[in-house]
């Protein structure tokens, strides 16, 4: 039996993303993640969950929390939020929500946003750690496909998939 004879049958079962989350923290693999987040919305007809998480080990100095810096970094967020949400509206997306969150982005990206949002699909930028960080502290990405309940998309291309022009090198 060859490929398409198996799949005979199968358009209606062609899968379909209700709720599509994509983490962004303003790096240009975030970006990129953000606008093919974006199309798969509208393919999908797919609400979008906006997602940035605000990592509070971060602020943490020798034995306080340095609340400045977090109010500095969640107005950050809040505008980078704003413009991201303005962006998939004007795309054509009907349902845009976004969220911020306090805390450790490997589980809140994998476990916390997605059991809570009931989200269907994940897609994030693909780090830039390279093999010693990963080793030592991990990446978000890694740990998110390791852990997530749902399907995760890590995004290295851009919308016509090509690698960003540094990357190419």
């Amino acid at each position: 039996m060859t490929y398409n004879e198996d799949r005979k049958g199968c358009e209606d079962m062609l899968q379909e993303y209700n709720k599509i989350m994509v983490a962004v923290d303003g790096s240009e693999e975030a970006e990129l993640a953000f606008q093919k987040a974006v199309n798969v919305a509208l393919r999908n007809q797919a609400e979008l969950l906006l997602a940035h998480v605000i990592d509070t080990r971060a602020f943490q100095t020798v034995g306080s929390f340095d609340t400045m810096m977090a109010e500095q970094a969640t107005e950050l967020a809040k505008k980078s939020l704003k413009d991201y949400e303005k962006m998939a509206k004007d795309s054509g997306v009907s349902v845009v929500e976004s969220v911020i969150e306090y805390g450790s982005p490997k589980t809140i990206i994998a476990k916390s946003i997605p059991v809570e949002k009931k989200v269907d699909l994940i897609l994030l930028g693909a780090t830039g750690l390279n093999a010693v960080e990963r080793l030592f502290i991990g990446s978000v990405s890694e740990y998110v496909i390791r852990n997530a309940p749902c399907d995760v998309l890590v995004v290295r291309t851009d919308l016509k998939n090509e690698l960003p022009e540094d990357e190419n090198e």
